[in-house]
């Protein structure tokens, strides 16, 4: 009875302290699931400035930051291109403190922590010889994480939990742990997979974001293809907590048509002669 009690005062702590909040307004792909969040996005980001901070430093002390000047203004060319494009989903995204770097290692990888802080890896461009239209893709992807906070929805999930613990922690006599979220943000980028709710969020948001900025959405596929090569048919770690290869190329191909207008728009209006390649 004592522990049912505890569990009860917990769960009613939890319920009153979280937020419930439309991340994203809904567009051609209609992602509008709505989240709760415990964690405010100013501490979140906060956090993600900091540990963003930190991974850059680590990297320049390895030579292994921005080594390539060629990549990084490619790479920095195309997400100046899918910038502007985020306010379809949320009109403040645009005004973000983005900033994108290239990291030196095979890894196959790229990542958008909250607030927009993005990284690519020089494993992902030179082992899948990824056109510009498929590191939109990637990127696109990747930047549809932050727009969805889906890493301040993981880092509530994770305090919600700790909370629930606490209460009954202090109910029980039993001292809690206090929380840093700098070093839950680095889990959450580098071991932590997202749910496959989020990935499917993410695939569907980087195809639009792409096709606005004038790519073709279709690369997306391609470069699901060059990832399933990779390791005898296994995709890596980067993509290992998404659906299954047949549902996620069956969703990206009924989403890249769905957002095949917006492409053809954006091409019309001139958004590059090289979308495409």
């Amino acid at each position: 009875m004592r522990t049912i009690i505890l569990a009860m005062a917990a769960s009613a702590a939890v319920l009153s302290a979280c937020q419930t909040v439309d991340t994203t307004q809904s567009t051609a792909v209609g992602v509008d699931r709505r989240q709760h969040m415990l964690v405010s996005a100013e501490q979140i980001n906060a956090s993600a400035e900091k540990a963003y901070a930190d991974v850059l430093a680590e990297a320049k002390k390895q030579n292994a930051l921005d080594r390539d000047a060629a990549q990084v203004q490619r790479v920095k060319a195309i997400v100046g291109r899918l910038i502007p494009r985020t306010a379809a989903f949320r009109k403040d995204a645009p005004g973000w403190k983005w900033e994108t770097h290239v990291l030196s290692s095979k890894e196959v990888n790229a990542w958008c922590m909250p607030g927009g802080k993005i990284a690519v890896y020089t494993g992902l461009i030179a082992q899948l010889q990824a056109t510009d239209a498929e590191l939109a893709a990637v990127i696109g992807h990747e930047i549809g994480h932050a727009l969805r906070e889906h890493g301040r929805e993981q880092a509530s999930n994770a305090m919600a939990q700790q909370m629930a613990l606490g209460v009954i922690g202090a109910l029980a006599n039993i001292p809690s742990a206090a929380i840093d979220l700098a070093p839950m943000v680095l889990d959450l980028t580098f071991n932590l997979p997202h749910s496959r709710t989020d990935e499917t969020e993410a695939d569907r948001i980087g195809v639009e974001l792409a096709a606005r900025a004038g790519y073709d959405p279709h690369a997306a596929i391609s470069l699901w293809e060059k990832m399933q090569k990779l390791g005898g048919g296994q995709p890596p770690q980067f993509l290992s907590t998404h659906p299954s290869h047949e549902s996620r190329i069956g969703d990206l191909r009924a989403y890249s048509e769905k957002v095949m207008p917006l492409y053809n728009q954006s091409a019309k209006a001139g958004g590059s002669s090289t979308a495409g390649k």
